[in-house]
């Protein structure tokens, strides 16, 4: 179980540190198209693994389950990059602490967990916290915020992201083998994309991914998306999907940290109180009892 969290903490810190590393590639290219790119190098590094024939025989009993999982983590990539055409990151930050919440009212309906008062009354200062963070404890900040079309995109990008994690644990079978599910998760997520982008008439225009904009998504495909999901597959199935989506709250405050030590950027007491308190919070939340 401390192993399952382990994985959890190092997986949330790849996913902060994956939207610093995005924002060097912003504007570059179409988003979804970017995102694609990434999918495909991880795919291609991943089919590495059937060399070995036991992963080869899994590949067939895993890939349906594996591409639903895909669609739904794809989706979240698609209604996100498609929502900040006509909303902002604060917008879609702010709605993002709503996902270990939406997982968990999923949670009654596909395993009859309970929400406590407790419980409830904790994701609400989780989310508070989360929001201090992000708005940088300004209020006029908080205050001026409104919900527009691209609020709505985002929101049901976020119940994707909430299905991904559910289905985490309902599609995982005993005797699956990690590697495989998570190249079927990526294969599946790619194909979603690909038509998509045909749908939408987005050109590819890979070709100006070069010099360090290669590696940043090389970074992104090797640690924020092969090893992330690793790390998800892994420790799904011990912990359930709503301590999985709980680690959300910490994003915001690691992405906080790591701005200061990468680019300076200052942290006032006011958001290191948010941090605190969705650090306390997110605690509480993973020693609750299923």
């Amino acid at each position: 179980m401390l192993l399952a969290h382990l994985y959890l903490s190092i997986a949330t810190i790849l996913i902060a540190s994956s939207f610093l590393v995005s924002a060097e590639l912003s504007g570059l290219i179409d988003s979804i198209s970017i995102t694609l790119y990434r999918f495909v190098i991880a795919v291609i590094v991943l089919s590495l693994i059937f060399i070995k024939k036991e992963y080869r025989q899994k590949f067939a009993s895993t890939f349906l389950r594996g591409s639903v999982v895909g669609i739904f983590y794809a989706l979240y990539f698609i209604g996100m990059f498609k929502a900040l055409e006509t909303t902002t990151v604060l917008n879609t930050s702010t709605l993002y602490t709503l996902i270990p919440l939406i997982t968990a009212i999923l949670c009654i309906f596909f395993f009859k967990e309970k929400i406590s008062k407790k419980q409830f009354l904790v994701y609400l200062v989780a989310m508070f916290g989360t929001i201090i963070v992000v708005f940088k404890a300004d209020l006029d900040l908080f205050l001026s915020f409104s919900l527009n079309s691209g609020d709505i995109i985002f929101l049901l990008g976020s119940i994707c992201m909430a299905f991904y994690s559910i289905f985490l644990k309902v599609l995982h079978r005993k005797g699956d083998k990690t590697l495989v599910f998570v190249f079927s998760t990526l294969l599946g997520g790619s194909i979603a994309m690909f038509l998509t982008m045909q749908i939408l008439n987005i050109p590819l225009e890979w070709e100006k991914i070069e010099g360090d904009y290669f590696y940043y998504v090389l970074y992104l495909a090797l640690a924020s998306t092969i090893l992330t999901l690793f790390l998800y597959q892994k420790s799904a199935a011990l912990l359930g999907s709503k301590k999985l989506m709980a680690y959300l709250y910490l994003s915001p405050a690691i992405v906080a940290v790591m701005s200061y030590f990468w680019h300076g950027v200052s942290i006032t007491w006011s958001v290191f109180f948010g941090i605190v308190v969705s650090l306390f919070a997110t605690i509480i939340l993973l020693k609750e009892k299923v």
